[in-house]
């Protein structure tokens, strides 16, 4: 990952207009997926046998709100360097592969197709880190706490499977 030499353009008035846009996005996937995960969070994960090292259900909700609020400063910092490029296309395919977990994990109720699910999102992540790299490193370590949580979550989910 490299990073230009210059620095970053002194803040406008337009920057917190689309600072507060990276975060109305990324809030609007993280309720989306609270509300797919909530029922079955509820009702059939707790009828689940759980591995011995899945943390408590408290857990979550906290680590998902400090990721999702991470990758909202990264997209925003890219933003305010290069402006919309591609790497904000695969910033969103991120977004919908994110989703598209706990649509299939809690949604669907197959933590099987989550797990082959959650693969494709782990490179997206990596994509989105090493182009979120090429405008600004800072913003692809932003990144980093969010793939190693998917990178757990991927053992965790391949726990579920193998238990249930």
């Amino acid at each position: 990952m490299t990073q230009p030499a210059t620095a970053p353009p002194p803040l406008r008035r337009t920057d917190l207009a689309v600072f507060l846009l990276f975060l109305l996005v990324c809030g609007v996937f993280l309720a989306a997926g609270s509300l797919v995960t909530a029922p079955a969070a509820a009702g059939w994960y707790q009828t689940l046998q759980r591995p011995a090292f899945a943390p408590p259900d408290t857990v979550f909700a906290p680590a998902w709100t400090a990721i999702f609020l991470l990758m909202a400063v990264a997209g925003w910092r890219v933003w305010r360097r290069a402006g919309w490029t591609a790497a904000q296309a695969v910033f969103g395919l991120q977004l919908l592969l994110n989703f598209g977990w706990s649509a299939l994990f809690f949604g669907l109720q197959r933590p099987d197709l989550a797990l082959a699910e959650i693969f494709l999102l782990a490179g997206a992540i990596v994509w989105t880190m090493r182009a979120f790299g090429r405008v600004e490193r800072l913003a692809a370590w932003l990144l980093a706490p969010y793939l190693a949580w998917v990178a757990f979550a991927a053992v965790l989910n391949a726990a579920f499977v193998w238990l249930n």
